[in-house]
């Protein structure tokens, strides 16, 4: 197939939501330094993060933090505190910490909810290897969400962080400081397309006036190549000619190296795309949700207020709790993975216990209970439930869960996963028509605020 030409969608001189003016391929080099004959806008003033830890210089990994910050044009602020309230502060939050860092943790958090500390968003982060600093963590959090309108999210470090694992979150987060008016979109206007780059699929919708009218899934190779196949089919599908286009937006993986080839209007990471198309296709744009993503390679937990993150986790200990997972199982099983769902719905997990933390012990776990003469509907139901029960302890312990719980991504069709989800939580767990397109659909919405009305 030859590569087509760039789609140009924006006006002369409009400007492209994108957080960061390059991809972010080399986070050594830092920001480009050669000059430039172009005439740029006056640069936007800096987003101001109040850096809530204990201690990210004592594990090695300020310098990768700095660099994250950097580029998505964010700076750490430390807030300050009276020294006499660490003695104090333990009974304010309800938790006596026998750290002192991490009672100067509590303070700093405190200073931000109290207004004594200016911040447009918050990043709470501890060690991963401290019980007392999960706990903590856990606490702060909780606490700056309930008191406070700051956007905030938490991580637990190690000693391997780097720059890379930091810089959606960190995009993220400033995405939501600074565009909660975009994101506060909750209708499509014109005609938009979505892409979604995904790590195993590649989504692709068109949409006019707030109505999905075609839709591409393919998998993910080429990363160009795929994304031209998933708009040509969403294309065909809605009977819209590509010039009639009036914004794109990009979102996933590849949302970078997409965008570059389609010259897109908007360039956004998942977590607000995700949320907002969740929302969408749940109806759900007013008042509190639970977005739960399970992609491909990661998934993602997200507490949404009027369709905007408030908190957010994504990642996990092992793809144990992926989509991948998923195919590992239907492959053992020999049935295609669009199959495994009914296949889990008349099976009985308690019947086939399954390692919840990895995917290579979850699989030896797996041939070892067909082995012994297990079912393979049970398999596939204790499959299901192995990849919620990671979920819940590894993403949902870091959010608010408050219904409606929407369950999103390309696992979210497997009919066991909703099933298993909704008894691990004891409520009922919304999968929304279109669900695998989510990402594709909030890029589209979000793009058609590009779109003259």
């Amino acid at each position: 197939m030859s590569k087509t030409q760039p789609l140009k969608m924006a006006n002369a001189g409009e400007e492209k939501l994108c957080l960061d003016s390059e991809p972010p391929k080399n986070f050594e080099k830092g920001p480009e330094t050669q000059p430039s004959k172009q005439k740029h806008p006056k640069p936007e003033a800096k987003v101001k993060i109040a850096l809530v830890s204990c201690g990210t210089e004592y594990g090695g990994v300020q310098p990768a933090f700095e660099q994250a910050a950097a580029k998505v044009n964010a700076e750490f602020i430390y807030p300050e505190i009276d020294i006499a309230a660490l003695d104090t502060i333990g009974k304010d939050f309800g938790v006596e910490a026998a750290s002192g860092d991490l009672r100067l943790m509590m303070a700093r958090a405190q200073a931000v909810v109290r207004g004594e500390t200016i911040a447009d968003g918050v990043f709470v982060t501890t060690c991963f290897r401290c019980a007392e600093a999960a706990i903590v963590r856990n606490e702060v959090r909780r606490y700056i969400h309930k008191y406070s309108n700051v956007p905030v999210i938490s991580y637990s470090f190690t000693e391997q962080t780097d720059a890379a694992t930091l810089y959606t979150r960190f995009e993220a987060l400033t995405t939501i400081a600074k565009r909660r008016h975009l994101l506060a979109r909750e209708v499509q206007h014109g005609i938009t397309a979505g892409i979604d780059s995904g790590s195993t699929t590649t989504k692709a919708v068109i949409m006019k006036d707030n109505k999905i009218l075609g839709y591409g899934w393919v998998p993910s190779n080429e990363v160009i190549e795929s994304a031209e196949k998933a708009f040509v089919q969403a294309l065909e599908m809605s009977g819209i000619d590509r010039s009639e286009i009036q914004a794109l937006g990009t979102t996933g993986y590849g949302r970078y190296l997409v965008g570059e080839h389609y010259n897109a209007d908007l360039v956004q990471e998942e977590i607000t795309t995700n949320s907002k198309g969740a929302v969408y296709l749940a109806d759900v744009q007013k008042g509190p949700a639970t977005v739960i993503d399970i992609g491909g390679m990661d998934n993602k937990a997200i507490s949404v207020e009027d369709g905007i993150p408030g908190m957010f986790t994504m990642g996990g200990i092992c793809a144990g709790a992926s989509g991948r997972f998923f195919e590992t199982v239907a492959k053992r099983l020999n049935v295609d993975i669009t199959e495994l769902g009914d296949l889990a719905m008349k099976g009985f997990q308690e019947n086939v216990q399954m390692n919840s933390y990895c995917i290579v012990f979850g699989t030896q776990s797996l041939v070892n209970s067909l082995a012994k003469g297990a079912l393979p509907k049970d398999v596939a139901a204790a499959a299901c439930r192995s990849v919620v029960e990671q979920i819940y302890q590894q993403q949902l312990q870091e959010v608010d869960v408050k219904e409606p719980v929407i369950l999103v991504g390309g696992s979210s069709l497997i009919k066991g996963v909703p099933r298993e989800l909704s008894n691990l939580l004891n409520v009922k767990v919304i999968v929304p028509e279109n669900s695998h397109l989510i990402g594709a659909v909030g890029a589209a919405l979000l793009a058609s605020g590009f779109v003259e009305e």
